[in-house]
């Protein structure tokens, strides 16, 4: 079974209060974007599962090829349905395209996507509400790639509302510096802050009047310790985006173009990906 877990970009991210258990409210609009990585989920056979003297076979190509296989999100994914139900040994390969460390949520994207397969291959006939609540042991944002589409998120990114939000018809250029940002780093230097205006209403608004309306909470603190990556935002603006951002905690930024845009010479030194939405 071949599937293509996507990542998603933040359509701005406002973090509004500490919680007494130690993490962060937040609101933000999760969009999901056709850059993917590729991801083989089968059952193993019998002959190489013996051979192995494991219960499953890992193969990681592409990026961040160099982690331990039970520390990657897919195998977790599987050692977590494990818990519930007798499955099988997997055969599992996974070409990374998706930036490590860019705020794109590659790794979470995979692992919903793991277990939606498994749920598949195995015959789980689990639900999409206990798809997203397995998800949540793997991370606050892989529940978002359960459904897969446009949702308006609360809490710590895992109490889901659907938005009315296309931008079909515009053009996305995202540049990833190579600058990996901890999350929890982020996280430390935020003061949070409830906004005056929802973000669901300023949404609704045309792209080009987001510029000064849609922000990322993040940007302030990182921007100060990574000015690489402002630079960044600034120039997708000089090249014609009606709004840039970063998304997550970074280290991406992307701008929304109403026309296809050329990568500048400037940028080609990052990882840089154009499609239209």
């Amino acid at each position: 079974m071949r599937v293509f877990p996507n990542a998603k970009i933040n359509i701005g991210l406002n973090i509004t209060e500490k919680r007494p258990d130690g993490y962060h409210n937040i609101e933000t609009v999760f969009y999901p974007i056709s850059l993917s990585d590729e991801l083989s989920v089968d059952l193993m056979d019998k002959h190489l599962s013996t051979a192995n003297q494991s219960d499953y076979r890992f193969l990681l190509s592409g990026m961040n090829t160099n982690e331990d296989p039970e520390k990657n999100l897919v195998i977790k994914a599987y050692r977590l349905l494990q818990k519930e139900f007798e499955l099988g040994p997997i055969d599992v390969s996974l070409k990374k395209n998706i930036p490590f460390g860019a705020g794109l949520g590659g790794g979470s994207s995979d692992a919903a996507f793991t277990l939606g397969a498994l749920n598949q291959l195995f015959d789980l006939e689990l639900s999409y509400d206990k798809l997203e609540s397995l998800a949540a042991n793997l991370g606050a944002d892989c529940p978002v790639f359960i459904k897969n589409k446009v949702i308006y998120a609360e809490g710590v990114g895992d109490v889901f509302r659907s938005v009315d939000l296309s931008l079909n018809g515009y053009f996305l250029m995202l540049i990833k510096p190579d600058i990996f940002i901890p999350t929890p780093e982020a996280y430390a230097s935020v003061k949070p802050n409830k906004p005056q205006n929802s973000l669901l209403e300023i949404i609704k608004k045309p792209v080009k009047d987001w510029k000064n309306l849609v922000t990322n909470d993040f940007e302030v603190s990182v921007f100060k310790r990574y000015p690489e990556i402002e630079i960044i935002k600034q120039q997708l603006y000089q090249h014609g985006a009606l709004y840039a951002s970063m998304s997550g905690s970074g280290s991406s930024v992307y701008g929304i173009f109403d026309q296809l845009p050329v990568v500048p010479k400037n940028f080609e030194k990052y990882f840089t990906y154009v499609d239209s939405f």
